[in-house]
């Protein structure tokens, strides 16, 4: 089980992320939701240990990970945002270093490299370089990377980012498959049907805080929405969005 007690990243004597807590059993998909600048990405950093929390803790099996983040790390999986990738590595070269990193034999390795790169339909170019991959092409390559290892709990950051219609419901399809077999979701995202449709339960930031933490359907019963972007909106969003709109557009037309 990950659990996060109360974790705070200030910044400036600004908190980004404010006392948010949450807990991802084994099987459980977490969407971790927010406006931009409400502190997903940073409270993302934290758990991959790329920031120190100022305040917290992160727990992974009762264990703190700040005191074992080695292990921790070779425990999980990430997929970034953005594909930030050697531009010099072939496709090929990219998950052979990622999977040695890990500590993967290459007969272990090498078998299950060569059959992602044939199910996310990269074997072509598996040899050319990754500064002439599309972004969608980038973004397999991280999610190949991410899954070698076969982790126990996968960090998702936007992942579907540059993804054709085919590989997104190839995605969407994995991780609720990802979930049957007990491993543990965090999936943060602006695309909020396919959070409503994969994910067990939701988180909402607002401003670094946590303003909703429960299943979309007791959500939807409670604030009177139909969906989770209705929900979404109520949560975070400080004005209409069609007032927003129209007053774009009287400033355009000005």
């Amino acid at each position: 089980m990950l659990e996060v007690r109360q974790l705070t990243k200030r910044y400036g004597g600004i908190a980004v992320v404010d006392r948010v807590s949450f807990t991802i059993q084994p099987g459980e998909i977490l969407g971790y939701l927010g406006p931009n600048g409400a502190g997903k990405s940073t409270t993302v950093k934290m758990l991959i240990g790329l920031i120190q929390p100022n305040a917290g803790h992160i727990l992974f099996d009762g264990r703190d990970v700040q005191q074992h983040l080695k292990e921790f790390q070779h425990r999980i999986g990430y997929v970034p945002e953005e594909a930030h990738l050697y531009p010099h590595l072939s496709g090929h070269e990219y998950l052979q270093l990622a999977g040695r990193l890990r500590g993967l034999h290459h007969t272990r390795l090498d078998p299950k490299m060569d059959e992602l790169l044939r199910l996310f339909g990269l074997w072509d170019e598996r040899h050319s370089p990754l500064a002439s991959y599309s972004k969608g092409m980038r973004q397999k390559i991280l999610l190949s990377a991410a899954l070698l290892h076969d982790p126990e709990l996968l960090i998702l950051d936007e992942p579907f980012s540059g993804l054709d219609v085919n590989a997104t419901m190839v995605l969407r399809s994995l991780i609720q498959g990802l979930a049957a077999r007990k491993k543990m979701v965090l999936y943060s995202s602006h695309v909020l049907e396919v959070v409503e449709k994969v994910c067990d339960t939701v988180l909402i930031l607002r401003k670094g805080r946590v303003v909703a933490h429960d299943s979309v359907a007791r959500l939807r019963i409670m604030m009177a929405e139909a969906s989770l972007e209705g929900i979404f909106a109520q949560l975070t969003q400080p004005e209409d969005t069609e007032t927003i709109a129209r007053r774009i557009l009287d400033v355009v037309a000005s």
